[in-house]
């Protein structure tokens, strides 16, 4: 029995999915292309650390989180199949959709996903935030290391976000249901 070829784009996945990294390393398909990048640095930990606490000391709502968890982001248009391991993500506790997910989870029921920007965040502030939103993830954090900002990105409409707030370090940012919670910046800065 003859197999057809596969796809350009079948075959990038297939090679996508069969890499073996360096421990460490993260590879992730974005917008057709595999990226593979170090280790974090400690202030990339730190500001995801300060942002976890405060989301699990401050939501009115139990959260799991995951700082590792790889989603599959593929609804069409300009993010067809990705796939990314944002540095955090949180669903509701309730759900459970963390215990026995595959390494590569959909991301249908994810309340909220956070990046903190590194060596390449361009990929972050744009490529990212457009397949989170045609996925449908409500909230969007990413935490500007250059720029000194944290940008909500809320209410997924097509292939971006209709509500962006945007506040410097130092200021609050007040993050909404199921979340409902005031985020403080100050040790951002």
């Amino acid at each position: 029995m003859a197999h057809e070829p596969l796809s350009q784009e079948e075959q990038l996945l297939e090679s996508f999915l069969a890499l073996d990294t360096p421990e460490g390393y993260r590879a992730e398909l974005i917008e057709g292309e595999i990226v593979v990048t170090p280790p974090p640095d400690g202030d990339h930990e730190d500001y995801l650390s300060t942002l976890m606490m405060q989301v699990m000391e401050k939501s009115s709502t139990t959260m799991d989180f995951s700082g590792n968890k790889g989603l599959k982001l593929g609804r069409g248009g300009r993010c067809p199949k990705n796939y990314v391991i944002p540095d955090g993500t949180w669903a509701p506790r309730s759900r459970r959709l963390f215990r026995g997910a595959e390494p590569w989870m959909p991301c249908d029921e994810v309340a909220m996903v956070a990046e903190v920007t590194s060596t390449r965040p361009e990929r972050d502030r744009d490529a990212k935030r457009h397949c989170y939103a045609l996925a449908g993830v409500p909230l969007y954090l990413l935490i500007d290391r250059e720029r000194g900002a944290v940008t909500l990105f809320s209410e997924p409409d097509g292939d971006d976000y209709q509500q962006v707030v945007t506040m410097p370090f130092g200021k609050e940012i007040e993050i909404p249901a199921p979340f409902s919670m005031t985020l403080e910046t100050t040790d951002f800065a």
